[in-house]
């Protein structure tokens, strides 16, 4: 038996119980919990000692591969909590209360000021607003500044099922945050502002499809970075 192994194991498993006392954001008292902070301890200190490990980096995958998928696979994380989130309610998707939230806080705007600020194309949006309408969580009136454009506003009733909701949707975002810490949670908002402030200043161009990878690749020279 390696004694010297456990010995290393059990000073290890004390740093977990000491760290998760102290921690705002604890992990689980389980093997898996335990499993979670060693790979986040792991993180750290490679950081701390430059580059970051991403798998296949030592094959040649490039640093923007291994983002690319990381944010997909966030973003599926963060759909099936929000799926969870929306279990027995009116919702049908996530961009539904999404697009709630959003009016609540803003208030009225029109149709496609809401379709950009949740970053649909124009038919996806649709749907999704024909969809709020029927159920008669949003109402549409005509603009006084324009006729031929129509101010959507959240209705009581919208209101009254996305309050209901909030509760679940607040805890399916704490878990999306998992176990940054507020050091983190902040370095990682300044980041993704940064990459949102990009890339929403291309899609408000409204490049086609078709153009759009050679428009971008080329006006910003990404080999040259």
């Amino acid at each position: 038996m390696n004694f010297t192994l456990i010995k290393d194991f059990m000073t290890l498993l004390e740093q977990f119980e000491s760290d998760n006392k102290t921690s705002p954001n604890s992990y689980p008292e389980t093997i898996e919990g335990f499993k979670l902070w060693v790979s986040g301890k792991e993180n750290v200190e490679s950081t701390r000692g430059g580059e970051p490990y991403w798998e296949g980096k030592e094959n040649g995958r490039t640093a923007e591969s291994a983002i690319n998928t990381l944010l997909v696979h966030l973003n599926r994380y963060a759909k099936t909590y929000s799926k969870s989130a929306i279990t027995d309610s009116e919702f049908s998707t996530q961009e539904d209360f999404i697009y709630l939230i959003n009016l609540k806080a803003f208030g009225e705007m029109t149709k496609m000021a809401l379709i950009k600020k949740n970053i649909h194309d124009k038919p996806v949006g649709i749907l999704i607003i024909t969809r709020l309408l029927r159920q008669g969580l949003i109402e549409q009136t005509d603009s006084d500044l324009d006729k031929r454009s129509k101010l959507i506003r959240i209705s009581e009733k919208g209101l009254m099922v996305l309050e209901k909701q909030m509760e679940k949707i607040r805890q399916a975002s704490y878990i999306v945050a998992g176990n940054l810490n507020h050091n983190e949670k902040m370095d990682l908002i300044r980041i993704l502002h940064k990459l949102d402030r990009f890339h929403y200043s291309i899609f408000s161009r409204n490049i086609h499809s078709d153009e759009l990878i050679n428009t971008v690749y080329d006006e910003y020279a990404f080999k040259k970075s």
